[in-house]
């Protein structure tokens, strides 16, 4: 790489991609059980040099955008990684998006060119021209092993100069379920400070291995999976898409030795009959949503695997909340403790809540966001006037440090005043063997203000209607908690990274 590498101090992804390279040209990084090819840590790092130059040619300047539309796969995370590395930010876009946010996000993001892959390439040039934006767009096969050309526009361009830890690397944009979608600024420092936190959180070492089963335009896929192992050397099998009846045996094949994973997954996951755990795993890490006890401790004995529950959002990098590598020190139903930030628990007049009262979990930290990129209003509606960031997020802290969810502030269910939290009651309906996943909602009420609905998808093998539902509820949550109406439908609408998304259940479409 071009810059110059102080060992102490590994706080851009040019210092790291040289310090691997140098302490490990030939080891693997990424293996890819698709195509079977590896890319080594010194392989990766020349092609971040190789890139710099040819976005330089091609008339880029330090700190413009370049946006990736591609699944995962070795060409995806090399032109992700490097394109951060050159002092330039990387965009990568949700597959998922709806046409009208990938529209919103070309035009909205200055992207200065475009890599997709053939599948792709009509959504980006249709969302182009209705955003009225011309930019270069290069297709490629997200699993290529041989770097895109580039338009030539400057041949003999000098290099573009390394970036500082301060500087602009990502630019990811939240789902946008509830709005215009957000562009969350991420520079190098932060990028940099949670991958150390994960890799110090988890004692992980060169000798680890993650399977990627996240996708790389979500912050988990992308810090946790792609960079983490950038910090502590130690490598990712990363297939193209994520599959229950292939997951154990990429494990297996490839001598994994942790997971990173969402709730959704661990569902599919108990829900495969032949699925059985290679040895070898340390544990599974769980993240981006709140997991149901019932299903934690049912991984836990199905597969004899310690599952970690952790907590992060875009605008934290990814975690911000762990629970401890030791499985005696791990709390069931909490994120944990602050990893790499430090968190309080506010109530509704700013003021800290004493340990045991629910408020908002607000965040200080080296991995909170910049700011929302083109929104400083948005942006200084995101952080108490002391410069705390809110999280959204509705909790409390017990007396030993352990963070609880109750629910989102948005999603909060106001029944007759009092306050309901949503996964109280999904929490419940789980714990019923007819239910393999629910979400309840707040629905308008006359009398009540809001009303209680519960969305189900139901266990094929186990019986399941309202009646035996309303009576199951009455017993765990009491006749006020018990849902009105239940609604039974195929899957519940989630996010990329497996949040449900609980507003979307309240529309009509």
């Amino acid at each position: 790489m071009n810059a110059r590498i102080r060992p102490e101090v590994l706080d851009t992804l040019t210092t790291l991609l040289a310090a691997r390279a140098a302490q490990f040209p030939d080891k693997a990084y990424l293996l890819s059980p698709d195509s079977g090819r590896a890319l080594s840590f010194g392989a990766l790092a020349a092609d971040a040099d190789a890139l710099g130059r040819r976005y330089a040619e091609a008339g880029l300047a330090s700190g413009q955008t370049v946006s990736v539309y591609l699944p995962n796969g070795e060409q995806t995370a090399r032109l992700l990684l490097g394109t951060m590395a050159c002092g330039l930010v990387a965009n990568p876009i949700n597959l998922l998006c709806q046409p009208a946010q990938l529209r919103y996000i070309l035009g909205h993001s200055d992207t200065r060119l475009i890599f997709t892959s053939p599948e792709g390439e009509a959504a980006i040039r249709t969302a182009l021209a209705e955003a009225g934006v011309e930019v270069p767009v290069v297709v490629t096969a997200p699993d290529g092993s041989v770097l895109p050309a580039l338009p030539e526009m400057q041949p003999g361009a000098a290099p573009l100069p390394p970036p500082q830890p301060h500087h602009p690397a990502l630019l990811m944009y939240t789902s946008g379920t509830t709005g215009t979608p957000k562009g969350v600024l991420l520079t190098h420092r932060n990028l940099a400070a949670n991958g150390a936190s994960v890799s110090r959180e988890h004692a992980l070492g060169a000798g680890d291995r993650v399977l990627a089963t996240l996708p790389l335009y979500h912050i988990n896929g992308l810090v946790v999976t792609a960079i983490a192992p950038l910090v502590h050397g130690g490598s990712v099998v990363m297939p193209m898409r994520f599959s229950a009846s292939a997951f154990w045996h990429d494990i297996a094949r490839h001598g994994c030795t942790w997971l990173n994973v969402v709730p959704t997954i661990i569902a599919y996951l108990l829900n495969d009959p032949d699925g059985q755990a290679p040895a070898g795993v340390r544990f599974c890490r769980s993240a981006s949503a709140a997991l149901p006890p019932e299903h934690h401790r049912a991984f836990e004995q199905r597969f004899g695997i310690g599952v970690i529950e952790t907590m992060g959002m875009t605008e934290t990098a990814a975690p911000a909340f762990s629970n401890p590598l030791d499985p005696q020190q791990r709390r069931i139903g909490s994120i944990g403790r602050p990893s790499g930030t430090q968190a309080r628990v506010l109530g509704r007049d700013g003021r800290p809540m004493p340990d045991g009262e629910t408020g908002e979990i607000v965040l200080q930290g080296e991995s909170v966001m910049a700011g929302y990129y083109k929104a400083p209003e948005v942006t200084r509606e995101a952080f108490t006037p002391d410069g705390w960031l809110r999280t959204g997020d509705l909790g409390y802290r017990d007396a030993q440090g352990y963070f609880y969810i109750t629910g989102r502030a948005k999603e909060l269910i106001i029944k007759g005043g009092e306050n309901i939290a949503p996964r109280e009651i999904d929490e419940a309906l789980l714990r019923h063997p007819g239910v393999l996943d629910a979400a309840a909602v707040g629905v308008p009420d006359p009398a009540y203000g809001q009303e209680i609905v519960a969305f189900i998808v139901r266990r094929e093998a186990v019986a399941c209607d309202d009646a035996a539902l309303r009576a199951h509820c009455l017993r765990e949550l009491g006749r006020y908690k018990t849902p009105r109406e239940f609604r039974f439908i195929a899957e519940l609408p989630r996010g990329p990274s497996g949040k449900v998304q609980r507003l979307k259940l309240l529309d009509p479409a």
